[in-house]
């Protein structure tokens, strides 16, 4: 489990998918906008998200204000994946792009989503 603080309009991961990973988020403040197999969600405080192994998925800050989640993934591993992005945001130059956190966690049971069919 993670606690996350995001700024105002943080562009989030690109989407993806995990094989295994249940990737679980509890908003505490802010809203967190979410697509889930496309469909749309504005996570208030107080709402749950889970997403299941296999669902593409992706989630932003569209908002002005900062929004603030509980991140919970099992099964274990996907903690390295914090660790590095950590490092990547602490480095003091630009803050990583989506493609740059998605090649970080291509390594962690992520990997872009196909794209939609036409």
């Amino acid at each position: 489990m993670s606690e996350t603080e995001l700024e105002p309009g943080f562009p989030g991961p690109p989407p993806h998918v995990h094989d295994r990973l249940h990737d679980m988020f509890y908003v505490l403040e802010g809203v967190l906008t979410f697509v889930v197999d496309g469909e749309t969600i504005d996570a208030r405080p107080g709402t749950f998200v889970c997403v299941p192994p296999g669902t593409v998925h992706t989630f932003t800050n569209r908002s002005g204000a900062p929004v603030r989640f509980l991140n919970l993934n099992t099964p274990a591993g996907f903690e390295g994946y914090m660790r590095e992005l950590g490092e990547a945001f602490s480095g003091g130059g630009a803050r990583p792009t989506p493609a740059e956190m998605g090649a970080i966690a291509s390594r962690y049971d992520f990997r872009p989503a196909p794209p939609p069919e036409s």
